[in-house]
């Protein structure tokens, strides 16, 4: 285990997991978890750094509690189970609100969620609401579904990727955009996106062929992360279209590092073999998240629209949509603020 809380906590956003909707293979594992070893609670917690989130639950009517309080805390800080028996008679639970009241905990066993960098981010769990011993057999059995549950959370990392560029496929981007959208409703927080299309690129692939296209493609994919930064998440939503989340960020920086990209883009030729090289350009629509917004969907409508109004501008160049928060003027001829 990794001491390393920093560290830990990238390792859990990595996973893209959090506030993601119930998937089948962690809700199988907790309910075989509660009727194996005879439990009225089980979860998959994963431990953020002021909460304690459940991917899959049984049992238990919240989704998510305050970290300070959860057992699962105290799970993750050893490589080892946490067994306790009795929570009444354990000095570290006696007082703890999650015993004291709802839902009444008096007997845990978890197991650690090991990320494959060694890091702690939740943990498997079986609650009792009465004291018990867990048998070496059952903790056994919580060890291998806790394997099981990291083993899915990795291979859903893997799906996630598109092979071609490395950026976040269409699906796991939306989920992952989708996630932000409601951190950023709930805690008043500002979140933007950009979405990009390559210009022109049927002409490329026509002219030039796939090869040389998926070649720009995964050019144009490289020079967006070499340009963004590392809270910035890059999806390819299908084709020559990507899309950039940019978490705690207002139209107007986003549209400043929006144009870094598409400068970049522009202002470098892409060697295609032979000593020829292509020059390429996006166009880029960028939104912010606003209070008329209802969700991601909104959102991602007002970036497209500003990406078409800067298609239809000209090309190689970024528009901002409206509506937005009112901001000073971004001192910049390449604006086009499109309703």
């Amino acid at each position: 285990m990794r001491d390393d809380e920093e560290g830990r906590i990238l390792a859990l956003h990595r996973l893209e997991v959090l506030d993601t909707p119930p998937e089948a293979p962690f809700e199988n594992i907790v309910e075989l978890v509660k009727k194996i070893l005879g439990v009225p609670m089980a979860a998959v917690s994963l431990v953020d750094r002021e909460r304690q989130w459940f991917k899959a639950r049984r049992g238990l009517d919240v989704c998510e509690t305050a970290r300070d309080v959860s057992f699962c805390t105290h799970t993750i800080q050893n490589s080892s189970p946490l067994v306790v028996g009795d929570a009444l008679h354990d000095d570290r639970f006696a007082g703890n609100p999650l015993v004291l009241g709802d839902p009444r905990i008096r007997a845990y066993a978890g197991v650690p969620l090991r990320s494959a960098d060694g890091y702690n981010v939740g943990s498997l769990c079986a609650i009792d609401t009465k004291p018990r011993t867990f048998p070496a057999a059952e903790i056994a059995v919580l060890e291998s579904f806790a394997k099981l549950v990291m083993d899915e959370l990795e291979l859903r990392q893997i799906a996630s990727t598109d092979h071609l560029t490395g950026a976040l496929s269409r699906r796991a981007w939306m989920d992952r955009a989708g996630a932000e959208v409601e951190r950023a409703k709930r805690y008043g927080r500002a979140m933007s996106v950009a979405m990009l299309d390559i210009d022109r690129f049927k002409a490329v692939n026509d002219t030039h062929g796939h090869p040389v296209g998926d070649l720009v493609i995964r050019s144009i994919a490289g020079t967006c992360r070499q340009s963004t930064r590392s809270s910035d998440v890059l999806g390819r939503l299908g084709g020559e279209e990507f899309a950039i989340l940019m978490p705690e960020t207002v139209a107007r920086d986003a549209f400043a590092l929006a144009e870094r990209v598409r400068g970049e883009i522009a202002g470098n030729a892409i060697p295609i073999g032979s000593g020829a090289a292509l020059s390429a350009t996006i166009s880029i629509g960028v939104s912010q998240l606003g209070e008329g917004q209802s969700g991601l969907q909104a959102l991602l409508e007002a970036a497209d629209r500003a990406l078409y109004a800067a298609k239809n501008s000209g090309r190689n160049r970024t528009a901002l949509a409206e509506p937005a928060v009112p901001e000073p003027a971004v001192p910049d001829a390449a604006v086009r603020r499109v309703v």
